[in-house]
C-alpha cells in the first residue's frame, strides 16, 4: 500500500478548490451561528444564486462577467431578507424551516424544464468562465508542482483567487466581531431579551448577519462556479449546508479561523480514508470486501464519528472557546 501517495492526494483536498468553497460557505454560517445564534439550513441556497447569477446573466443575457458576478452577490443578499423578514421575531427554529426549504425550493426551480431557456434545467451552464481564465498568469496546458502534488493551470490560479478572497474575508470577520456590532450580535446570541433591554434592536442586528453571511455564502457559489466553470442545479442539495456546519463545529464556531481550517481538515480526512480505501480494494487479490460505492459511504461513517467523538471531548471545535457554548452568557 502506497501511503505517500494517499497522503499526496489528501494534500489536494487539504488547500484544494473544494476546501475553499467550503471555507466560504462556513464562514458565512460563522456569522449567522457562531456570532448570532442563527439557524441556517440553507446556506447552499444562497451559494445556488450567486453562482447561477453569474451563469445566467452571463450565458443567457450575454452580459459581463462582472455584471453576473454583482447580480448573483445581490440576490443572495435578497434572499436573505425575503427570508429573514418574516422569520426572525420567532424562534431560531422558524428560520432553519425556512431557510432549508427554501434552498430546496430554489435547486427544484433552476432544474425545472419550465426554466430550460434561463437556467439550462439540468443540463446547467457553461462556457462562461472564460474571462476570468483570461486574467491567470498560470499556462492552463501545463501542471504546476506544489509540495509534490500536482495541479493544473486553471486551479492553481483558481487556488490563489480563492484563498486570497478567504484570508479577506477572516479579516473582515476579525474587524466585524471586535467592534462594538459584533459584541452586539455576541449579546443577541447569548441573550436577545437582555440586548433589547438595552435599547438594541434585535431583529436588524440579526437581519443585518443574516444578509452579510448569506451574500459570503453567495460569494462561495461564485466561486464554485468559476472554478469548476460549470453551474449544475443537483450540485446545491441540502447535504452541502451539512458539509459546511461540519466544517464549523470541526473546526470551531465563534472563531476567525475556525471554518478555514474547518473545512481543510474535513476534506484532508474524507480523503485519507478514501484513498487508503480504494489501495486496499484494488487488485487482483483485494484486502477489503468493497466497492467503490462502500468505499464512499465509508468514508463520510469514518468522518462522522470522528466528529461525534470531538463533540463529547471538545464541543468548541479545534480552535473554539468553550465560553462561545454558554449561551446563557455566564
Amino acid at each position: 500500500m502506497d501511503l505517500v501517495s494517499a497522503l499526496q492526494a489528501s494534500f489536494a483536498q487539504l488547500i484544494g478548490p473544494s476546501a475553499i468553497f467550503y471555507a466560504l460557505l462556513a464562514i458565512g454560517l460563522n456569522l449567522h451561528f457562531g456570532y448570532t445564534g442563527l439557524l441556517n439550513f440553507g446556506q447552499i441556497g444562497f451559494a445556488l444564486l450567486g453562482g447561477y447569477g453569474v451563469g445566467i446573466m452571463t450565458v443567457t443575457y450575454q452580459q459581463p462577467l462582472w455584471v453576473g458576478i454583482l447580480v448573483g452577490l445581490l440576490a443572495a443578499g435578497a434572499l436573505a431578507i425575503v427570508l429573514g423578514i418574516p422569520t426572525l421575531r420567532l424562534r431560531a427554529d422558524y428560520l432553519a424551516i425556512a431557510t432549508i426549504a427554501a434552498a430546496e425550493v430554489l435547486r427544484l426551480i433552476f432544474r425545472s424544464t419550465a426554466s430550460d431557456s434561463v437556467t439550462g434545467s439540468t443540463n446547467g451552464l457553461y462556457g462562461f468562465a472564460d474571462p476570468f481564465t483570461r486574467f491567470s498568469p498560470f499556462d492552463s496546458s501545463k501542471q504546476y508542482s506544489i509540495l509534490g502534488v500536482n495541479f493544473v493551470g486553471d486551479d492553481v490560479w483558481a487556488m490563489l483567487v480563492g484563498w486570497t478572497l478567504v484570508l479577506v474575508l477572516c479579516f473582515f470577520v476579525y474587524l466585524l466581531s471586535h467592534s462594538p456590532w459584533g459584541r452586539v450580535l455576541r449579546a443577541i446570541r447569548e441573550d436577545e431579551d437582555a440586548a433589547r433591554a438595552l435599547g438594541k434592536n434585535v431583529f436588524v442586528y440579526k437581519l443585518q448577519a443574516l444578509v452579510l453571511g448569506g451574500v459570503i455564502g453567495g460569494m462561495g457559489g461564485v466561486f464554485n462556479a468559476l472554478q469548476t466553470k460549470s453551474i449544475h442545479p443537483d450540485f446545491y442539495s441540502t447535504a452541502q449546508t451539512f458539509y459546511a456546519f461540519g466544517a464549523l463545529l470541526l473546526g470551531g464556531a465563534a472563531t476567525v479561523f475556525g471554518p478555514v481550517v474547518g473545512a481543510m481538515l474535513f476534506w484532508f480526512l474524507l480523503a485519507v480514508p478514501d484513498a487508503v480505501l480504494r489501495q486496499a480494494i484494488a487488485g487482483p487479490d483485494p484486502l477489503l470486501p468493497l466497492t467503490d460505492a462502500q468505499v464512499g459511504a465509508t468514508r463520510f461513517i469514518l468522518l462522522g464519528i470522528l466528529i461525534a467523538v470531538l463533540m463529547v471531548f471538545r464541543p468548541q471545535g479545534l480552535l473554539g472557546r468553550k465560553r462561545e457554548l454558554q449561551f446563557d452568557g455566564r
